[in-house]
């Protein structure tokens, strides 16, 4: 099953994506129907208002997340490029809700940074509320997967040793298009790639994980109650722009391609920010 938030004229509604249309849950959002604790038959049995496939206005998957928790070098190919070791202990940062934009909406470029960097990710959504997890226990919490771009301000990200003043830039992170439940998907690793302007940057397989998303629930459940509509991006691979001889980066205009196979893609075009 596939489950999406989209724009309507009358706001934002909770849809099935089918091969018949995205139809209408009664929820205000994907948040809003993971909520409730029948959502998975709740949703299957959805009759509301069908609204065509073309043309579908995607908003960010879960507008407003209680918690976007994004893992850090986490792909054995990215740490090896970055000239780190490979982690004992998931390096975690988080982004605000403002981030957030559509699978196909415009991605703002901050004139405050040359810097801009773009990396693809494998991202949870949580369905039930899981506090100190067992691993059977954190493999039931995960509602489905979607796709994030963890756009990065390089520049503003390596100010410190904390990360999030160099993530959370307004309107920088697409989420979506929708959420995968696991059913739909095979056993094994699944490519995950970024293509810009027609050239492929980024290609592995979530094989390459260092922490797989269910070690990551097990983890961040210890730390803190994931609830229904939290994401967890799971890191990026290898062929990020800022690792490249000479480094890489985001221009206005650019079109960016970020997909995770058999879940799903997100295509953006990169605008510079409006001046003040």
């Amino acid at each position: 099953m596939k489950l999406a938030t989209i724009r309507t004229a009358t706001g934002h509604r909770a849809v099935r994506v089918d091969g018949s249309g995205a139809v209408e849950t009664g929820d205000a959002d994907v948040r809003a129907l993971l909520e409730r604790p029948d959502w998975a038959e709740h949703a299957a049995a959805a009759a509301g208002p069908v609204h065509p496939l073309d043309g579908l206005d995607y908003a960010p998957l879960v507008p407003s997340p209680e918690k976007i928790i994004c893992v850090g070098l986490n792909y054995r190919d990215h740490v090896l490029e970055m000239g780190n070791q490979l982690p004992d202990y998931p390096t975690v940062f988080a982004k605000f809700a403002p981030a957030l934009v559509g699978a196909y909406d415009e991605i703002v470029l901050p004139r405050a940074s040359q810097a801009i960097d773009w990396e693809v990710e494998l991202t949870v959504v949580i369905g039930r509320s899981v506090r100190h997890a067992t691993p059977e226990q954190a493999e039931a919490a995960i509602a489905g997967y979607t796709v994030l771009n963890d756009v990065s301000v390089r520049d503003f990200q390596y100010r410190t040793k904390q990360f999030l003043q160099g993530k959370t830039f307004e309107k920088s992170t697409p989420l979506g298009p929708w959420l995968v439940t696991p059913d739909e998907l095979p056993e094994g690793g699944w490519e995950v790639s970024t293509v810009l302007d027609g050239e492929t940057m980024q290609r592995s397989s979530t094989s390459e994980l260092v922490f797989t998303p269910v070690d990551l629930v097990v983890y961040l459940s210890g730390i803190v109650t994931l609830n229904p509509g939290d994401v967890i991006a799971t890191g990026t691979p290898g062929g990020v722009g800022h690792a490249r001889k000479p480094p890489r980066y985001l221009t206005d205009g650019a079109e960016l391609v970020t997909t995770v196979a058999g879940v799903g893609e997100c295509r953006n075009t990169c605008r510079l920010e409006a001046a003040p």
